[in-house]
């Protein structure tokens, strides 16, 4: 195992050139996993400069504390560097009104980035495992996914608050099985984590009611699911390059009209489109970054091959709108001017907007008051209550809470824009809404049907000041700190994805 080890290493590090001789920085829990990586660090014949980071995130008392200590006196007697973090995870989970799990997950990852960057570390690395990719391969697939989430992890990518830096997962080729043989062969201590026995959790519900009836039907289903990743990963490389041999024939960028003045951001040549194959997805691609989802897109394409002529209709998504002719396809902002003017007057109160005219001009559902709403085909309640010490201190998954003194009725509820950030609790700065969605390891699908919770600004501040781009939550998912629950806090809003 360590010969392979340091194989993988060193195909990281010739993968990425920059990291070469810049020191990586370990996370170690305890658990076997990160203590087996610990130990492969140690004795690589790749001789990688590493420090070591832990976590204390203080939720099973003593037995944190022991896993602190195994690697703090791990640390002490291999000469290796460590940093140290504890954090008051219920606090932050109840304050952002999500799961401990998820809670865990941001201020770990977080406090990682932080470190590694002032510390001049090259990457992170994690401990994750073949079982845990095709662990995360269910869940996208229960979630729904496109090609990228069925590719699962990859052993190198970007590391999401730290520009420059990266994440690597040098275990992800081997199975639980080999580590645990590993680690007993070469006599590694480390401590169970009593929860992952459990089945509270989405991840152990999969790995301990769902798996067992995997091996029983086929003993090596983890290599076997892990091979075919790896098969479905080098899919979509060449899906890409597909797509990026056919887009310039097809794709013309900028006013393309000929109308001095057109607001036309690019044109799409039908006839050249239709020509290739696998059209369809050609077209998705195309229409992407201009928040176009699959059911968007699927109307384009009726309209393409079902009517009698594709001119003069129009598709709407999320700030655009794309315009038919009998020879091209246009996509140009939707109504800009108009749009921008009706939504700052909802959100400046400055003079009363029916919702369907405001819809219409940009995708956007003003929530006024507590009730049941149903938006970009999530469905939800909203509530008010008082904030007293008998609030769950973990909420349930898909609940949402924050201080109605800082965020009232009514709010705005939108779909995912390129540009849009919050401000995490635990973090420092602001933070993209698409790494947030690269954290929870969002597919497609679950990026086009998220929800955007816009606050409104101070009564009387000016329409300059509407900070479009800036997200107080994220439906079912996450809070801004400017809208957190205090001790200060009179009411709260409550809000509950329904199952």
């Amino acid at each position: 195992m360590q010969r392979k080890f340091d194989a993988i290493l060193s195909g990281l590090l010739d993968e990425e050139p920059s990291l070469k001789g810049r020191p990586v920085l370990l996370a170690v829990s305890g658990g076997i996993d990160s203590m087996c990586m610990a130990e492969l660090f140690l004795h690589s014949l790749s001789f990688v400069r590493f420090a070591v980071a832990h976590c204390n995130f203080r939720l099973r008392g003593d037995e944190s504390d022991s896993d602190e200590l195994l690697v703090t006196e791990w640390c002490a007697r291999n000469g290796i560097r460590l940093y140290k973090k504890d954090f008051d995870t219920v606090s932050y989970a109840r304050t952002c009104g999500i799961s401990i799990e998820m809670a865990a997950r941001d201020l770990r990852y977080g406090w990682f980035a932080e470190t590694a960057r002032a510390g001049g570390f090259g990457a992170v690395a994690v401990a994750h495992n073949a079982n845990d990719n095709v662990e995360t391969l269910m869940l996208n697939l229960l979630r729904g996914t496109g090609i990228r989430g069925i590719s699962g992890m990859h052993r190198l990518s970007g590391m999401p608050g730290y520009d420059g830096g990266f994440l690597i997962r040098p275990l992800l080729g081997f199975t639980r099985k080999q580590i645990e043989g590993f680690a007993r062969s070469r006599g590694i201590s480390w401590h169970e984590d009593r929860t992952n026995a459990g089945t509270e959790y989405k991840r152990n519900r999969i790995r301990n009611l769902v798996f067992p009836v995997f091996e029983d039907i086929n003993p090596s289903f983890v290599r076997t699911i892990a091979r075919e990743m790896d098969y479905f990963s080098q899919v979509s490389d060449i899906a890409d390059d597909y797509f990026q041999a056919c887009r310039d024939g097809i794709l013309i960028i900028g006013k393309a009209g000929d109308v001095p003045g057109s607001r036309e951001v690019c044109r799409i040549d039908i006839g050249r489109l239709k020509a290739c194959r696998h059209w369809e997805y050609i077209l998705y691609r195309l229409l992407e970054p201009y928040g176009f989802n699959s059911a968007s897109v699927q109307s384009v394409c009726r309209i393409l091959t079902e009517s009698d002529t594709a001119g003069g209709k129009s598709v709407s998504a999320a700030g655009y709108e794309l315009v038919t002719s009998s020879t091209y396809l246009a996509v140009r902002p939707l109504a800009h001017e108009e749009g921008n003017d009706l939504l700052k007057a909802a959100l400046t109160h400055r003079r009363p907007v029916r919702h369907e005219t405001l819809a219409q001009a940009y995708p956007v559902m003003t929530v006024r008051g507590p009730g049941r709403y149903s938006f970009n085909g999530v469905s939800f309640t909203v509530e008010e209550r008082q904030h007293d010490a008998q609030l769950p201190v973990r909420l349930p998954a898909g609940t949402i809470m924050f201080d109605r003194s800082r965020m009232d009725f009514p709010f705005l509820c939108r779909g995912w824009m390129s540009g849009d950030w919050m401000r995490p609790l635990g973090l420092k700065g602001r933070k993209k809404i698409s790494d947030l969605f690269t954290d929870l390891k969002y597919g497609r699908s679950e990026k086009e049907s998220a929800v955007m919770i816009v606050s409104p600004p101070a009564p009387g501040a000016g329409t300059g000041d509407v900070p479009e781009h800036h997200v107080m939550a994220v439906l079912g998912v996450r809070i801004d700190d400017a809208v957190k629950v205090t001790s200060s806090t009179d009411k709260v809003i409550v809000i509950r994805v329904a199952d």
